[in-house]
């Protein structure tokens, strides 16, 4: 909420809220799905885990967000909570309700979606895309796996995190002006608890740590989907990392104490697409009929419905909406916090990693430490570039692929300034 494209993403968040309702409608009336909602509403809890840099101010921000919007909420007594029942050194001070807020069974939306286009005569083809095929400016189609070609004038690229690795046969000056992508690699688990219950609404903190907050969502059965880490990596995971496995085990003191009695049925990694400027790619991607839907890191699913109106339209010719065209594909570097600013966030989040951690050390230690944090982050941001700064989590994650790419792409523009 402190930049106009912060503020542009989250009026996009806002404007897709309003369509899930009928979006899932037409999609369990062309589909063999009953209900695709797994949750009434959100409960928002802020207790006293993290920092209040960041956990307090995001309880704040969220109400100051609902109130603009004039979205409905209503405060809680945290300890009348039901469900709830944490450790006691992890309560919840502050608890809210947003009824509007809902959760999905993703199984049972991406069955939907898959039986829903094809009795719409759509054609799914069960193969990877390994290029695109481009002649001069043009877009001619698609190469897969198995070496067939599927021509098209105009392809959509909607592969996530692998959505880069599709870029190849752009000619490089265009390449270098997209903003490269990395990923926001996150674990999660399926845990069956111990009583078998599983609470009716969605239960969650604040963002925090770089990462999405600790959230409680109910599915079928009594089981939960606990999630979620998040660990920028320059290229995408298929495998948990046992650091992260911990941290959502430990975590679970945070909702129940009892849970630790429960029983893990799956554990799913994920690949969180993240642009180098932390900002969605929406449009052409600097050749007729190449477009890109991508970036969206943690809001893609819940802008699906949008993005999707949106981009028909596009394709089809007919109006659609300007604003979304912030986000084009090929522009300069989207500065959405001042030096200062992203500094201040690459330290705080990584203290709040160690809270979350519990990690147990002397009280005198974490101002040292911070002052540590604070001068490693501000030395590596001037090595970065002088007019242009990361998102902090990209400045945190002292990896030097990613670091290279932010080079490469800041220096394309660098050279144009």
């Amino acid at each position: 909420m402190q930049s106009e494209y912060g503020r542009a993403k989250l009026a996009m968040d806002v404007r897709a809220t309003s369509l899930w309702t009928e979006w899932e409608q037409q999609l369990v009336e062309e589909s063999d799905e009953k209900s695709l909602r797994s949750a009434n509403g959100t409960i928002v809890i802020l207790n006293t885990i993290g920092v209040p840099e960041i956990d307090s101010a995001g309880y704040s921000s969220i109400r100051a967000a609902l109130d603009e919007y004039h979205e409905p909420y209503e405060d809680l007594d945290p300890e009348e909570l039901d469900w709830l029942d944490p450790d006691p050194v992890s309560r919840p001070l502050k608890a809210m309700f947003i009824p509007n807020e809902h959760a999905l069974n993703t199984q049972a939306l991406l069955r939907g979606l898959a039986t829903a286009f094809t009795r719409a005569q759509g054609t799914l083809v069960d193969a990877h895309v390994t290029d695109v095929r481009i002649a001069g400016d043009k877009t001619e189609g698609v190469v897969l796996s198995t070496g067939e070609i599927l021509s098209s004038p105009s392809v959509v690229i909607a592969a996530g995190a692998a959505s880069r690795d599709l870029l190849g046969a752009l000619p490089q000056d265009i390449r270098e002006r997209i903003p490269g992508m990395v990923s926001g690699y996150g674990v999660a688990l399926l845990i069956e608890t111990a009583e078998g219950r599983a609470p009716d609404s969605v239960i969650r903190t604040p963002n925090r740590a770089f990462a999405c907050g600790l959230h409680a969502v109910p599915r079928e059965n009594g089981r939960i989907y606990l999630g979620a880490t998040n660990n920028i990596s320059p290229e995408p995971r298929d495998t948990p990392a046992i650091d992260d496995l911990n941290l959502l085990l430990g975590c679970t003191r945070q909702l129940r104490k009892d849970l630790v009695d429960g029983r893990v049925d799956k554990i799913y990694v994920g690949n969180r697409p993240v642009p180098l400027d932390g900002f969605p790619l929406l449009g052409e991607a600097g050749v007729d009929g190449l477009w890109l839907m991508t970036g969206t890191y943690r809001d893609g699913l819940h802008q699906s419905p949008l993005l999707a109106q949106d981009f028909a339209a596009r394709l089809t010719g007919k109006p659609h909406d300007t604003d979304l065209d912030v986000f084009t594909p090929l522009r300069a570097p989207i500065q959405a916090m001042s030096r200062e600013e992203c500094l201040e966030a690459a330290v705080q989040h990584t203290l709040a990693l160690g809270y979350e951690h519990d990690w147990g050390i002397p009280v005198d230690w974490p101002p040292v430490i911070e002052d540590q944090l604070r001068r490693l982050y501000s030395e590596a941001l001037d090595e970065f570039d002088p007019a242009f700064t990361p998102p902090p989590e990209l400045l945190a994650s002292a990896s030097p692929e990613i670091n290279e790419a932010l080079h490469t792409y800041y220096r394309a523009y660098g050279e144009r300034l």
